[in-house]
């Protein structure tokens, strides 16, 4: 029997979020009533928080939920796969399947791509972010059906990990024998590390701060063949001479720093492939020669969210038991803490940093 109200935290405005009380909806035969187990915390949570990222407010935040289905209609479950009871690993993007894009089976560039955790609470039946005990599953959504046995906070790690076979395997073809430079040792970046060595590249090279230590000596871990401090060393010298002259593959993750990406151009070899994922907050990159591009025939390519292939790839490997990824979470919060979770993220607590965290919602 569900309650008639979600406990959730809401953003009221930059570094505001106050507990709220929200009506839990009635559903149709299309959609369904998720209760979460837990909700990541990642970078464009703390964007969100500090209010570079512009969403409408008030708003439940939240867009990387687990939890097992409370109610569903009969359709929905019929179409997903699920009933209630199931856990699920939820996507957080919601597209119309009707345009171009869509069609084309690149629904992660839909047109009118609506996101978990930016919708706002005006907007019916507002239940859309996952900073809460409920959300609402619109008829849209891509659930994925994960095994129940595995740990909440390690199950729930299917997001970054995800993203860490989309950029670092699927979008720039990773394969055996490949060398591969990953710019940013966070959780998307470790991600990448644990990806590519699943893919069978040969020598991986992770780029960090002095303040990313720890950060990269879980890289190593995780099978960082070499990592290089970007403060103390010539990070382009030193890939060339790890790589003979250039790396196959350079993924940049790293949030709001411009000069990675031009650092990608000098560090890939000539005919290698560059993919951009880290966003700038639309900075522009001081000293970028596009001539380098044309004379040394690198492939470009952006990265958007994760799409189904990266979720499946990520489930799998965590449901095997085979990923380490359990080492990269840190910190388990409860929900009435998600302040205390993003500021933990974001380096705003003296003496103590995440580097994956969840909010752990009231049962």
């Amino acid at each position: 029997m569900l309650p008639k109200s979600s406990f959730a935290m809401v953003q009221t405005g930059p570094r505001a979020l106050e507990a709220r009380d929200v009506p839990i909806p009635d559903i149709d035969e299309d959609s369904a009533i998720l209760e979460l187990e837990a909700c990541g915390i990642c970078g464009s949570d703390l964007e969100q928080y500090h209010g570079v990222i512009k969403v409408d407010l008030p708003v439940i935040p939240g867009h990387e939920p687990l939890g097992r289905i409370a109610k569903i209609g009969d359709r929905a479950a019929a179409r997903w796969g699920v009933d209630v009871g199931d856990r699920v690993a939820l996507e957080t993007m919601l597209s119309c399947r009707f345009c171009q894009p869509c069609l084309g089976g690149r629904y992660h560039l839909c047109r009118d791509r609506r996101i978990y955790s930016y919708i706002p609470l005006t907007e019916q039946p507002g239940l859309w972010g996952a900073y809460a005990q409920h959300m609402f599953l619109h008829p849209n959504s891509i659930v994925h059906k994960m095994d129940a046995s595995i740990p909440a906070s390690t199950a729930v790690m299917f997001n970054p990990l995800g993203a860490g076979f989309r950029w670092a395997v699927e979008l720039p073809q990773t394969s055996p024998g490949d060398s591969i430079v990953i710019l940013g040792p966070g959780q998307r970046g470790l991600a990448s590390v644990i990806a590519a060595k699943e893919a069978g590249a040969s020598q991986i090279i992770v780029t960090g701060l002095e303040a990313d230590r720890d950060k990269l000596a879980l890289a190593r871990r995780f099978g960082a063949d070499d990592t290089i401090d970007v403060e103390n060393e010539n990070a382009v010298r030193r890939v060339k001479e790890l790589t003979n002259g250039g790396a196959d593959i350079v993924v940049d993750v790293s949030a709001f720093a411009t000069e990675p990406v031009r650092d990608a151009i000098h560090m890939v070899r000539p005919g290698g492939r560059v993919v951009l994922a880290g966003v700038k907050g639309m900075k522009a990159v001081d000293d970028f020669v596009s001539d380098y591009i044309v004379l040394k025939e690198i492939n470009i390519q952006g990265a958007i969210g994760v799409t189904s292939s990266g979720y499946r790839s990520a489930i799998r490997m965590i449901e095997s038991g085979r990923s380490p990824i359990t080492e990269m979470h840190t910190h388990d919060f409860d929900l009435e803490e998600a302040d205390l979770a993003i500021r933990t993220l974001g380096r705003e607590v003296d003496g103590d940093e995440s580097i994956h965290s969840c909010l752990i919602p009231p049962k």
